[in-house]
């Protein structure tokens, strides 16, 4: 075995993970050079090893489960991923003109293909478990949550910034009478949308966030803010401080990362999600200082792994309508992908939250709904 077999192996098993092993988190080798490219590249080399082929591992989840809850990413630092986490530092990664890839190489995928992974409304965010049995369930309860701390009521206005195709938008006009403007960047979801809702109240705009103007009583955004990055987290508060009434509520949902120096994964950021950035908690403070009052703030991030175990299940059972246009190694990508940030949530190396925000403070204070 090359000494940099050994050495992985000996990191592997701190977390109880065997190289060659037969638990089904166990890494098991196809190839050569595994262990070089992990060491050289980090989970750039982990993950594009596994997309050609070269190791397997029957549970990715539990893998990464138990590598994260171990903290041996920590003990791997390459000067690779150093420089890719410097460029996200000192580069403006998601400005005006680059906020528009993400669209492109992930939203754009196909209605078809987000269809057969997602709920029936398309909602490509964490669902809320508490009471829930399924996917289905799960979304409506956290779309229910929303709109209840956001106290809607008939006849009001809502910007909804990164309304992907339209989920939250449709559920509060159904179920609570308001009146929704949605932005995103993602021409096929935007499409998607108005086909879908024409007999609602609502406008869908193919826009980036920074050119929205106009006076809203509810500002909502829901997985949007991990697209912002840090160089413009700032802008990004200001926007909807604008666009938010005197006298209403801003409900911001997003993943975060449990320290500000994270960056992004250049995993992530090649493959799934380009110029992406999870927020520290200080980070979407600091952004929002002077700016809002901070009324609520909930962390249900564990449920993030129920949800993406959901969307595995489902992007397995209908893979082979896929198979022959996207090909193997997009489906060894695809559940990476899945199963990576699953185990990552299940170690609570990563975070879901949802702030409430206020511009002046609401007189006698907020009350969470539960």
């Amino acid at each position: 075995m090359p000494a940099s077999e050994r050495y992985m192996a000996e990191l592997l098993t701190e977390a109880g993970i065997r190289l060659d092993g037969q638990a089904p988190w166990d890494m098991r080798l196809k190839a050569p050079g595994v262990a070089d490219s992990v060491f050289a590249r980090g989970n750039l080399g982990l993950g594009e090893s596994y997309m050609d082929g070269d190791w397997d591992c029957d549970r990715l989840d539990e893998f990464f489960h138990r590598l994260l809850r171990a903290r041996l990413h920590h003990k791997v630092r390459p000067s690779r991923v150093l420089f890719h986490a410097l460029k996200a530092r000192l580069l403006n990664r998601q400005d005006s003109r680059r906020s528009w890839q993400v669209g492109e190489q992930h939203y754009d995928l196909g209605n078809e293909f987000y269809g057969a992974m997602l709920d029936s409304r398309m909602t490509y965010t964490c669902g809320y478990w508490k009471n829930a049995s399924n996917l289905e369930q799960a979304q409506e309860a956290k779309l229910d949550l929303i709109c209840q701390k956001l106290k809607l009521e008939p006849g009001m206005r809502v910007l909804d910034i990164g309304c992907g195709w339209g989920s939250f938008m449709s559920y509060a006009a159904e179920h609570y009478g308001v009146e929704c403007v949605g932005v995103t960047i993602s021409r096929e979801q935007a499409a998607w949308a108005r086909d879908r809702y024409p007999d609602l109240p609502l406008e869908f705009r193919l826009q980036d966030y920074r050119e929205v103007n106009g006076k809203f009583d509810r500002v909502v955004s829901v997985g949007m803010f991990e697209h912002v990055g840090r160089k413009n987290y700032r802008t990004y508060m200001e926007v909807a401080h604008r666009c938010l009434k005197d006298d209403g509520l801003f409900l911001l949902h997003t993943i975060g990362s449990n320290n500000r120096s994270g960056g992004a994964d250049p995993w992530i950021d090649k493959y799934i999600f380009p110029n992406g950035e999870l927020p520290s908690l200080s980070q979407v403070s600091d952004a929002a200082d002077s700016l809002f009052v901070v009324e609520d703030l909930h962390n249900f991030g564990a449920d993030y792994d129920r949800t993406l175990m959901a969307w595995y299940d489902n992007f397995k059972a209908a893979w082979p309508q896929f198979r022959e246009q996207l090909g193997k190694r997009f489906y060894r990508m695809w559940e990476y992908y899945l199963l990576s940030c699953a185990g990552a949530f299940r170690a609570r190396d990563i975070q879901l939250w949802q702030w409430v925000l206020s511009k002046n403070g609401l007189e006698g204070g907020y009350r969470r709904v539960s």
